[in-house]
C-alpha cells in the first residue's frame, strides 16, 4: 500500500488543503471597517456590518465541513479504505458495471449524509437568519431527492459508458470519451432550460408590458433575435436575484429571476441583460464549449496513463486495479493540474465578464448597469472586498469594484 503512489497522493491532497486554507485566511483577514471611495455609499453602515457577519456566519460553517471533510478522507487514504471497499464489493458483485455504480453510490451518499448537516444548517439558519431563506422544509427535502436522482441517472449513465468503452476499445477511449462529454455538453447546453430547470422551477413567458417592450427594442437595436424571454420563480427559495442567457442557436433563452424584476428598474434590467446578450454577440457560450473541450481531452489523455494501473490501486488499499479505483487514484493526483486549470479557466471567464460589460457600455448602458450590479450585490450581501488571491483562484466574475472601474473607463 505504501508505495510511490500513496505518497504523492497524501502530499498533493495535504498540500492543496493548506494551499485553500491559506487563500480563505488572507480572504477574511482582508476584511476592512470602511471602504474605498467608489464603494461608498453602497453600505450604510448597519447594512455593512450586516454583510460582514453573514460573510463570517458562511465563513465558520465552510471552515468546519471544509476541515471534517479533510480528516476524512485523509483517514480513508491512510487506512486504504478506497481500495478496501472496492474489495468488499468485489466478494458479492461480479458484474464490472454494477460493482462500479455500487461503488461510486456507496461513496456518494455517504459525502451526502456528512455533508447534509451543514446544507440544512446554512439553508434554515444562516440564510432565514439574514432573510434569504424562502425554502420550505417540503422544498428542500424535494430539491435534494431530485438533485440525488438527477445524479445518479447522469452520472451513473456517462460512468457505464465510458467504462464500456474503455472495456470495447481501450485504446480509443481519449477520442470516444471525449466525443461523449461533446455531446453531452452541447446536448445540456442546449436542453437544460427545458428539461432540468422546469423538475426545480416554473418558467413563464415574460409578459407584455413597459419591461418587455424595452427589453425588445435593445434586442432590435443590437440586431439580437430574442424570442425567448422567460421569468424564473427564483423567490420560491431565495430573495437573492440573478438572470442568465442559456442554450444555443434557436434554442437560446434569457431568463430573470422574479426578484431581479422586483428589485431593479427596467432601465437596470436592460443593462443586465445587454450584458448577457454581450455574451452572445462575443460568442462566449462557444469559446466556454471548446475550452472546457481541450481540457477535457488533456484530462482524458492524462486518465488514459492510469487507467488499469495496479500501483495506483494499491495506493489507495486495493490489490486489483479496476476503472473506478483508477478514476479515483486519478483525480487525488491531478488535483494540483486540476487547480491550476480551474484558474486558466476563471481567468477566461473573468475576462468574458468585461467584455460582455463593455457591451452593454456601448449602448450607453454604463451607469443603469453599474446601478445594477451595486443594488444586486448589496441584497445578496455579498464581500465588496475580496482578497487578490482569492479573487485570483477562485472568482469566476471580477469584483464589483472591479468592473465599476473598467466601466468608468469605457
Amino acid at each position: 500500500m505504501y508505495n510511490t503512489f500513496f505518497y504523492i497522493i497524501i502530499a498533493f491532497f495535504i498540500a492543496e488543503f493548506i494551499v485553500d486554507y491559506i487563500i480563505d485566511y488572507l480572504n477574511v483577514k482582508n476584511i476592512k471597517l470602511t471602504l474605498p471611495d467608489e464603494l461608498k455609499g453602497i453600505y450604510d453602515e448597519k447594512k455593512y456590518a450586516e454583510q460582514q457577519a453573514y460573510f463570517k456566519a458562511n465563513k465558520r460553517v465552510s471552515n468546519i465541513k471544509s476541515f471534517s471533510s479533510f480528516f476524512i478522507v485523509l483517514v480513508m487514504l491512510l487506512t486504504g479504505v478506497f481500495g478496501l471497499l472496492n474489495e468488499w464489493l468485489r466478494t458479492f458483485i461480479e458484474n464490472p458495471y454494477w460493482l462500479m455504480l455500487t461503488y461510486f453510490g456507496i461513496l456518494f451518499i455517504a459525502n451526502e449524509i456528512l455533508s447534509l448537516p451543514f446544507d440544512v444548517y446554512s439553508t434554515f439558519v444562516i440564510e432565514e437568519k439574514f432573510g434569504f431563506n424562502k425554502t420550505t422544509h417540503k422544498t428542500f427535502v424535494s430539491d435534494l431527492i431530485k438533485g440525488w436522482l438527477i445524479s445518479a441517472l447522469i452520472g451513473g449513465g456517462l460512468l457505464s459508458l465510458l467504462l464500456y468503452i474503455y472495456n470495447l476499445i481501450p485504446q480509443y477511449f481519449c477520442i470516444l470519451a471525449l466525443a461523449v462529454v461533446a455531446v453531452f455538453s452541447i446536448f445540456f447546453m442546449m436542453f437544460y432550460s427545458n428539461i432540468i430547470v422546469p423538475l426545480f422551477n416554473k418558467q413563464t413567458p415574460l409578459e407584455e408590458g413597459e419591461l418587455r417592450d424595452k427589453i425588445e427594442q435593445f434586442a432590435q437595436k443590437a440586431g439580437f433575435k430574442l424570442n425567448n424571454i422567460y421569468v424564473i420563480d427564483g423567490s420560491k427559495r431565495s430573495t437573492k436575484a440573478n438572470a442568465y442567457f442559456t442554450g444555443l442557436g434557436a434554442k437560446k433563452r434569457i431568463v430573470l429571476y422574479d426578484t431581479l424584476i422586483n428589485d431593479l428598474t427596467a432601465e437596470e434590467i436592460v443593462a443586465v441583460l445587454a450584458h448577457e446578450v454581450g455574451h452572445y454577440k462575443h460568442k462566449h457560450t462557444l469559446y466556454s464549449l471548446i475550452f472546457s473541450l481541450i481540457v477535457s481531452a488533456f484530462e482524458f489523455y492524462i486518465l488514459s496513463l492510469f487507467l488499469g494501473n495496479e500501483q495506483l490501486a494499491c495506493a489507495l488499499g486495493g490489490s486489483t486495479a479496476s476503472f473506478h479505483l483508477s478514476l479515483i487514484g486519478f483525480a487525488l493526483i491531478f488535483s494540483p493540474i486540476s487547480m491550476i486549470l480551474s484558474i486558466l479557466t476563471n481567468i477566461f471567464s473573468r475576462h468574458n465578464e468585461y467584455q460582455a460589460d463593455a457591451f452593454a457600455a456601448g449602448f450607453g448602458l454604463a451607469e443603469p448597469l453599474k446601478e445594477g450590479l451595486k443594488k444586486l450585490h448589496v441584497k445578496s450581501l455579498s464581500n465588496l472586498l475580496p482578497h487578490k488571491a482569492y479573487v485570483f483562484v477562485h472568482y469566476s466574475h471580477p469584483t464589483l469594484l472591479q468592473r465599476i472601474k473598467a466601466l468608468d473607463n469605457n
